[in-house]
């Protein structure tokens, strides 16, 4: 591998890394927003609980956010010189925008957020987590906007050196892709967040422990995932047509198209030879990537040989991703799908196999991010800025062997980090949500009767901990 090749995969790595994170952070701090305000408004203590639960683990996760983030600055100007000198001029605002409306929002209500509580108002608690919530969200639009604008370029033009200056602010942040790009991640994120809350209540349902506030949660997570499934898959929808009018190229890699056809079949699984220029081992269905891509029966889609192979990105690993994406998109969807039924039928609760599936599923949703964020990145090579800037003309001149350091360096960091998190999350994970409304005889009394209730032994009654404590 060349420096190149190196310094590609060091960022895919570290970007890869950090963006479980921001994933994680909105999903969770929204869902915690909504504690806080249902606590404030209903003075139910089981919110109340729920709230200090998922806010100890927020946190964890708004940690490690903030340490990966900073690391990929840096990485921007010691490997990609060559980037930074061409856009500086329109990612540069874009960054300072995203520190002044969202880390000084997130820094300004994260101490009330995660240590507010019981020292102010409920209201007031309410509101920082809404702060905070909309710090996150804000960090997310602003990346999205810069990331968007190298995926769809638009309201900048390059001098003789080849210096992007803005010329329309409103077109440069606005891209073509923008919108749908936005709603699409920040969705996974809330879908993501809603699946991490079901898996974890799960987990205490099955082990018949904590009962009243992990059904609360596993409903609540539920009936989220049963909204946000298939608006996520319909949002996928207009980013897929979005992404056939603006970047046809990685459309066709997506798909595994290599000929513009008028009614393409749907490939769903095949070998895409690049030295071919076809697929192996194909196994297709006629007519219906035309139906969801033009919503026509013989639409016309661009295939990759529409472009000379040098500007084709590596069909396999967009090919593959994408459907992983879709893959676990659908599995979702059927889950959630599924609690409805066992709703209806009043066995969400008590169906053991179901609560297995729900745990199982807790990391999907990071799985079809990185799916997802490797489709766009890696789907938009050999270009860094789409159509205009190769990636190969925007790496610094530095040596295959510093990057390859480097790279190991944070690979070894960056499984710390996660093993530490892990640690420290399963923790408070499984110590579950403890029911401080409620004195320790009460609260024993209280799962030893859901258990039963269950069918099940009752807990262990001599720890106050195993008891719900």
């Amino acid at each position: 591998m060349d420096a190149v090749d190196l310094a590609r995969a060091q960022f895919a790595f570290t970007v890869g890394f950090h963006i479980l994170w921001p994933t994680f952070s909105i999903g969770i701090a929204w869902f915690c927003t909504l504690l806080s305000v249902l606590w404030w408004r209903t003075g139910k203590p089981v919110y109340h609980d729920l709230l200090r639960f998922w806010t100890r683990i927020f946190a964890l996760g708004f940690g490690m956010g903030v340490i990966t983030g900073i690391v990929l600055s840096y990485e921007i100007g010691t490997n990609w010189a060559g980037y930074s000198r061409a856009v500086a001029n329109v990612l540069g605002p874009m960054f300072m925008y995203e520190a002044l409306t969202a880390f000084f929002l997130e820094a300004g209500f994260i101490g009330i957020m995660l240590f507010g509580e019981g020292r102010v108002s409920k209201g007031a608690h309410a509101f920082a987590c809404l702060m905070v919530s909309c710090g996150a969200l804000f960090s997310a639009t602003w990346i999205i906007a810069a990331n968007s604008w190298m995926q769809t370029p638009a309201g900048a033009v390059a001098d003789a050196n080849g210096i992007y200056h803005v010329i329309d602010w409103w077109q440069a942040v606005f891209t073509a892709s923008f919108p749908y790009r936005l709603a699409h991640m920040v969705c996974a994120s809330f879908l993501t967040g809603s699946f991490i809350v079901a898996g974890v209540s799960a987990f205490h349902l099955w082990r018949r422990q904590h009962v009243a506030a992990s059904r609360t949660a596993f409903s609540m997570g539920l009936w989220l995932a049963l909204v946000l499934a298939p608006t996520q898959i319909f949002l996928g929808d207009l980013h897929g047509r979005n992404t056939l009018k603006e970047q046809p190229t990685k459309l066709a890699a997506m798909e595994g198209l290599w000929d513009t056809t008028k009614g393409p079949a749907m490939t769903v699984i095949a070998w895409p030879d690049m030295q071919a220029q076809k697929n192996l081992y194909a196994v297709d269905i006629p007519h219906l990537a035309s139906l969801y891509l033009t919503h026509s029966w013989d639409g016309e889609v661009e295939g990759l040989k529409a472009v000379p192979p040098m500007d084709q990105p590596n069909v396999p690993v967009v090919f593959f991703a994408f459907r992983v994406m879709v893959g676990v998109g659908l599995a979702l969807l059927a889950l959630a799908l599924t609690g409805l039924v066992l709703r209806l039928r009043g066995r969400l609760y008590e169906t053991r196999w179901f609560q297995f599936l729900a745990m199982a599923a807790t990391p999907l949703g990071f799985v079809a991010v990185l799916a997802g964020w490797t489709v766009t990145e890696a789907g938009r090579q050999p270009w860094v800025i789409y159509g205009h800037l190769r990636t190969a003309d925007a790496v610094s001149p530095v040596s295959a062997g510093a990057v390859t350091t480097s790279l190991l360096i944070f690979f070894a960091i960056y499984n710390v980090l996660l093993l530490t998190f892990l640690w420290f999350a399963a923790r408070v994970a499984l110590k579950g949500p403890a029911d401080t409304s409620l004195p320790i005889r009460e609260r024993r009394g209280m799962d030893r009767a859901n258990a039963q209730s269950l069918g099940g032994p009752s807990p262990a009654i001599g720890n106050p901990e195993q008891a719900g404590a």
